[in-house]
């Protein structure tokens, strides 16, 4: 297994959550050590439910894989909870250009395992559409849809 297939196979547990439990997948990038995703739970869905099942069904199936046991990735799991439209712009930003700062692409649109990929390619299955707020900041999304009435 190659960092691909491992990036591949988290995909796939993140995919299987999204059935499973109630959340927006805003934006993500699935590095080799460790990976960000900007989540809102949804309903009665609890984040740290959410993150410890995510977690540890994909640390099962690598582990599984590679005949090991125990955590893959560093550490527990970080939240920080998103209270302004600038914070929620620049932590967009912040998992948009860690790809980019790792020297693993040029262009984060260039980079598989992010949701700018996905959005761009339009593969919205496991992410959200932006919205037109979100297109306005980040224009590579596409020309904004506006009604006038």
């Amino acid at each position: 297994m190659n960092t691909s297939d491992m990036k591949e196979l988290f995909l796939e547990v993140l995919t299987k959550a999204k059935g499973k439990y109630g959340f927006i997948l805003k934006h993500f990038c699935i590095m080799s050590n460790h990976i960000h995703l900007l989540i809102e739970p949804v309903g009665d869905t609890d984040l740290s439910r959410l993150m410890q099942w995510i977690l540890s069904v994909f640390a099962a199936r690598f582990n599984r894989f590679f005949g090991l046991n125990g955590h893959v990735w560093y550490d527990r799991f970080k939240s920080k909870i998103i209270e302004s439209l600038v914070q929620f712009l620049k932590t967009f930003q912040y998992i948009s250009d860690n790809p980019v700062k790792a020297g693993l692409c040029t262009n984060i649109r260039d980079y598989e395992f992010c949701g700018l990929r996905f959005i761009k390619q339009r593969n919205l299955g496991l992410i959200e559409s932006p919205d037109n707020l979100l297109k306005l900041f980040f224009p590579e999304f596409g020309p904004l849809l506006i009604s006038i009435n």
